[in-house]
């Protein structure tokens, strides 16, 4: 059974969202937390510590781990994470009103927030899920930035996936759901949601070049690299993510080059092809990051990256 597990900065909890996320023992949680094991959740930021009141990334429930060290606490162990386009706001569903079925039964607005206290994890039904991640990927999936995000051959099916919900006439049916869940673990899809993400956070630049490029169709030339290897287990997340140019790209898969703790390039001069040097004459310069001091790489990721460039 799909979920809601609610989300906040500072909240005392263990998470890492991208990986697991820290609740206590209480039956209406391990209730939830059970029941969504081997389905799909949405996160969600409540107000409260700042948050967005918004559902902000998907995640599949693989398993719940109890917490060695803190009593009376627990982990659902995730994967399959993946960050929406955009925070889907909690009361903007396309009818007007909520998007979760109970709390569009309240008559009262009033009384949403009363109604969700204490239920940090709720079931979700699959409609409502499916709804919620159409919105949240509306960008990567809108049939019109197909081209650009390398979607050219899925374009035809993306406009019925991407199609709206409302919650005041046809419901989605079993197979639009099942759809939408094909989506979540398609890597042509996932990309295209990375590079989306990538290209924006580093305003289509390349991270080390500083160039800026986009061809006529629209498309920027830079390319979204992951930092930590989506086989190795790294997540798609900007976090994990920088922005390259094709050449670099390819020397930094290789771990040809790498990045320092404080983000400046390490270059392995006796491989690098001599003609290619020329790009890391300022290597010893802080590499383009974005603006969002929240959206730059990782150190765990960054670490990960230079183990390879080391053993290279």
């Amino acid at each position: 059974m799909k979920a809601v597990f609610d989300t906040k900065a500072n909240s005392g909890y263990d998470d890492e969202i991208v990986r697991r996320y820290h609740f206590p023992t209480q039956r209406n949680y391990v209730d939830a937390a059970q029941a969504a094991v081997g389905d799909w959740i949405v996160y969600r930021e409540p107000q409260r510590n700042r948050g967005r009141r918004a559902y902000t990334a998907v995640a599949r429930v693989l398993r719940i781990e109890p917490d060695l060290v803190r009593a009376n606490h627990a982990y659902a162990i995730v994967g399959d994470y993946l960050a929406f386009d955009r925070p889907v706001p909690f009361a903007g569903a396309p009818e007007g009103g909520y998007w979760e079925t109970p709390l569009r039964a309240i008559d009262d607005a009033r009384r949403v927030g009363a109604a969700v206290q204490g239920r940090a994890m709720r079931s979700l039904a699959d409609a409502d899920f499916a709804a919620i991640v159409a919105a949240g990927l509306a960008e990567t999936l809108a049939p019109e930035n197909a081209r650009r995000l390398g979607l050219d051959d899925l374009a035809a099916g993306l406009a019925e996936a991407a199609s709206p919900f409302h919650h005041e006439g046809a419901v989605p049916g079993l197979d639009q759901v099942r759809r939408v869940e094909q989506m979540l673990v398609n890597r042509k899809i996932r990309d295209a949601n990375f590079r989306l993400q990538i290209c924006e956070a580093y305003d289509d630049r390349c991270a080390v070049t500083g160039l800026r490029i986009i061809n006529g169709g629209g498309r920027s030339e830079v390319q979204a690299a992951h930092i930590w290897g989506v086989g190795q287990g790294g997540p798609d997340v900007v976090q994990n993510g920088i922005a390259l140019s094709g050449t670099v790209h390819w020397l930094f898969d290789r771990h040809l080059i790498s990045l320092t703790d404080d983000y400046r390039l390490l270059v392995s001069h006796n491989k690098v092809p001599t003609e290619l040097r020329v790009l890391f004459e300022r290597q010893m310069d802080r590499i383009h990051l974005p603006k969002d001091e929240r959206l730059w790489p990782h150190p765990e990721y960054v670490g990960r990256h230079r183990e390879g460039f080391m053993a290279a």
